[in-house]
């Protein structure tokens, strides 16, 4: 995506094709897994003119690409240094999500939310996540990943979860933080293993579903939400009560789909090739989806316990 809204768009790693692998099989290592013409970064690709991560159809510098080609092999990553892989991109999501639990934690314990400067402290974290939002959609437009970047949206986008979550923790539902904490990672640990197994396949089908229902549902949220700015309340009423239970539960089922184009995006950047930075926005990619499915949790859990 283009924004700090993760069901926007993906940035993802294409330059000039679109969604990388949409136009490869649906599942890597697949019995057609050497479709290759979707992809930015598909070796031996006749058609991969003007991608500048693409070789030349019978470059030598990759020998497994003729095998893979012919017999349907998983496309192998070139042995060569400067390319993404795998660990990179554990390091740099554990980088930005590491910075985010620590300034969360700091606002948490700094920024207190009793009576008397809980509208301060609202004032901070809604200044950090605008600003947040300013960096990620900077981001998002840029051809090439920016560190500093996306750090300092991981650090300011703490700074506002950590207050909500101080809020939500302790006036409204005791005990929601953590709660939305062991929700997110069973998700996010979910839909691994789905993507693994093979029972979630990532084509153009799905991409398009999932980016409709998103647009969708952002569309709604954001009607939802000028009502309740002119009108007071929760607006229309999508985000409270019984419809906001049902539009928590479709937020989380639209972040579990963005963490599998999220996943399928990593996988074909590793096998086909991606330059190292881009592990800097697989990164950023699952920090964006790992707050929304956070968030949505939240939200959830606070409605569900207040209305007990």
């Amino acid at each position: 995506m283009r924004s700090s809204n993760p069901v926007f768009s993906r940035r993802g790693f294409s330059r000039d094709n679109g969604y990388a692998g949409f136009n490869a099989a649906p599942q890597a290592g697949g019995p057609a897994a050497v479709g290759t013409q979707g992809s930015p970064y598909a070796q031996g690709n006749p058609q991969a003119q003007g991608n500048p991560y693409a070789t030349a159809p019978t470059a030598p510098t990759n020998p497994y690409a003729p095998q893979d080609l012919q017999y349907g092999a998983p496309p192998q990553a070139p042995a060569t240094t400067g390319r993404m892989t795998m660990d990179d991109v554990i390091m740099r999501t554990a980088t930005t999500l590491g910075i985010l639990i620590v300034t969360a934690s700091l606002s948490w314990a700094l920024l207190p939310v009793d009576d008397a400067n809980i509208n301060r402290s609202y004032g901070i974290a809604i200044g950090a996540a605008l600003l947040a939002m300013v960096l990620a959609f900077v981001q998002s437009f840029k051809r090439k990943a920016s560190p500093a970047l996306i750090v300092s949206y991981a650090a300011l986008e703490g700074v506002f979860l950590g207050v909500i979550s101080s809020v939500v923790d302790n006036r409204i539902a005791s005990g929601a933080a953590m709660q939305a904490v062991i929700g997110t990672l069973a998700v996010f640990a979910a839909v691994l293993v789905a993507y693994k197994a093979g029972w979630i396949r990532v084509n153009r089908r799905f991409y398009g579903f999932v980016m409709a229902a998103a647009m969708g549902f952002i569309l709604l949220m954001a009607v939802n939400l000028l009502f309740s700015v002119f009108g007071g309340g929760d607006g229309l009423g999508f985000r409270s009560g019984g419809l906001g239970i049902v539009f928590g539960i479709i937020g989380v089922l639209l972040g579990a789909c963005f963490l599998a184009l999220d996943f399928k995006q990593i996988e074909d950047g590793v096998a086909y090739g991606a330059p190292r930075e881009e592990a800097w926005l697989a990164a950023f990619g699952l920090t964006l989806t790992l707050v929304w499915i956070y968030l949505e949790f939240l939200r959830l859990i606070a409605i569900l316990q207040g209305n007990d």
